[in-house]
């Protein structure tokens, strides 16, 4: 039962192990024997052509016999009959047909086989023309010593009898000739159309491994590429890549799977990017939020501490203890309130209520909170509105917001008796245009890049940076993000700073997904929205915004 298995197990141990090697053993095999049947086929076909011919051949050289020994006959009877009146051959004759010299001469150089001659007569009573009655002494027999020509080989043949009324001598006989183990060409012509033949199959065959190794080459070097690439990637290279130039010269299925795996290894890297850029941010983000945790924490307890002691027996100091520990318990609300706004933000878990209200409202209620702040600080806060609505999709509550902390941090960067202008206007393409700009004191060109980054405030620390949480351009950022807008700052160190948000008509139509009127059911829709924009606007988990 397990015999017809070791078959196929020895061929597997034995033969080629690389599919390269199969591929050119393979196409090698499939053309040697393809050459191999041609060879046989055309070589059997040159045989039986070659007997035909060596038969009519035959039957030439008898004739050519037969008409050499009529003459022969004729001219050694002398006018004397050949076969006598008693069915005897003419001795004359016989002698003639009988000795060396003529046998070869019959044998080597006209017949260049056996010969076999009969004289005789033709049957009484007009039989049949190619019968014979044999005369009493008129068989011949010539055996070939050597033939006239080089190259020639003996073969087994024997050819069809050839009877021949004499017709050179005054008395008729019948002259029979039979031709046997001739020497031909046909051997030496097989023998050189086979060393053509064979030495042609050789040419083909090393052609053929060439070519077929050339093509195994070209089909096996992009799968070898793959499994190197892929065994870096497993290694923790992914950077790996198959060349552009390896891909484009296999098969289109092969240029297709390699295609594949590089999509795959970009994708596979950008998400490690993004795991380590996530896991370095989440790192940095704990640090930021244990220091800003640990300052409020520290006056709060140093607070208390004085309390328990002398210090509480002090109205006017126990009253400002209380009034300070109350200004830090207001910056902690303040801190978990942007921190769990901002996590929502990042996790998707805050979901737009896009509406297609006029933008000029939110901005208008944001501008309008802010004014008591304003008038507290003495700055002077303006506001330009549109004269006509600006219709556009948006979230009132969330662009409320994002006004309200610009507009927030103007008024705080911006010294007594300066001005902060707020600016709205729609776009030539039906979105709108947000400018809130103060005459502060400005921003380091250095700083710019990371002014968006969470808890950063800069690098001058004056009282405005000192109170602030660091957190609120960051939801500014994020809340734009999810609009798939943009936002912008320009600023000048002492003449103030101009940020700048632009936001689309209908953030559902930049997306290309949803269709007007309809709204994200889930932070998984919301998260596809983000990230298709193909605005190039910043995706809701940038780097950049925290």
């Amino acid at each position: 039962m397990h015999r017809p298995r070791l078959i196929p197990a020895a061929l597997r141990r034995y033969g080629p192990k690389t599919l390269q090697a199969r591929l050119t053993l393979g196409f090698a095999s499939v053309v040697g024997l393809t050459l191999l049947l041609v060879t046989v086929f055309v070589l059997n076909r040159l045989d039986d052509e070659f007997r035909t011919q060596q038969l009519a051949d035959l039957e030439v050289r008898a004739e050519l016999v037969s008409e050499y020994v009529d003459i022969l006959n004729a001219r050694s009877a002398g006018g004397m009959p050949v076969i006598l009146a008693d069915n005897r051959v003419n001795p004359d004759v016989a002698a003639a047909l009988g000795s060396n010299s003529q046998s070869r001469l019959i044998a080597d150089l006209l017949a260049e086989a056996d010969v076999d001659i009969v004289l005789g007569l033709q049957p009484a009573g007009g039989g049949d023309a190619t019968t014979i009655v044999p005369a009493i002494g008129g068989v011949f027999h010539a055996a070939v010593q050597s033939p006239s020509r080089q190259g020639l080989t003996k073969e087994a043949l024997r050819a069809s009898p050839l009877i021949r009324i004499a017709t050179e001598g005054d008395f008729p006989y019948v002259i029979e000739v039979r031709l046997s183990n001739p020497y031909t060409f046909r051997q030496a012509a097989i023998d050189n159309v086979t060393t053509v033949t064979a030495a042609v199959g050789l040419l083909a065959l090393g052609i053929s491994v060439l070519v077929a190794a050339a093509m195994a080459l070209r089909v096996t070097t992009p799968l070898r590429r793959l499994t190197e690439a892929s065994r870096a990637l497993a290694s923790g290279d992914l950077a790996s890549r198959i060349p552009r130039a390896e891909v484009r010269a296999g098969s289109s299925e092969l240029a297709a799977l390699a295609t594949q795996f590089n999509a795959m290894a970009g994708q596979l890297e950008a998400s490690v990017d993004t795991i380590r850029r996530d896991r370095d941010r989440s790192r940095d983000f704990l640090a930021d939020v244990s220091h800003e945790l640990r300052t409020p924490i520290a006056a709060l307890l140093t607070f208390n501490e004085l309390l328990t002691e002398q210090a509480g027996d002090d109205p006017a100091a126990r009253a400002e203890f209380l009034n300070n520990s109350r200004v830090q318990l207001e910056r902690l609300d303040w801190l978990a309130q942007n921190l769990l706004e901002l996590s929502k933000l990042d996790s998707g878990l805050v979901l737009l209520d896009l509406r297609p209200d006029d933008l000029r409202a939110a901005v208008e209620s944001a501008v309008e909170q802010a004014g008591p702040a304003a008038r507290r600080r003495g700055v002077v806060l303006r506001l330009e509105p549109a004269t006509a609505p600006i219709r556009l999709r948006h979230d009132p509550q969330r662009i409320g917001q994002v006004v309200t902390n610009l507009v927030g941090n103007a008024i705080k960067f911006t010294e007594p008796g300066g001005s902060v202008d707020v600016r709205v206007a729609q776009t030539d393409d039906g979105g709108a245009r947000i400018e809130v700009a103060d005459t502060g004191v400005g921003i380091e060109p250095g700083e710019l890049p990371r002014i968006f980054e969470r808890f950063y405030r800069g690098s001058r620390a004056n009282e405005a940076r000192g109170s602030g949480s660091g957190l609120g351009l960051a939801i500014v950022r994020s809340i734009v993000d999810m609009h798939l807008g943009t936002v912008e700052v320009v600023s000048r160190l002492g003449a103030g700073t101009t940020f700048i948000v632009t936001l689309p008509a209908d953030p559902r139509r930049e997306d290309g997904g949803a269709s007007p009127g309809s709204t994200p059911e889930s932070p998984s829709d919301l998260a596809k929205m983000v990230d298709s924009s193909p605005t190039g606007a910043p995706r809701l988990n940038r780097e950049s915004s925290g």
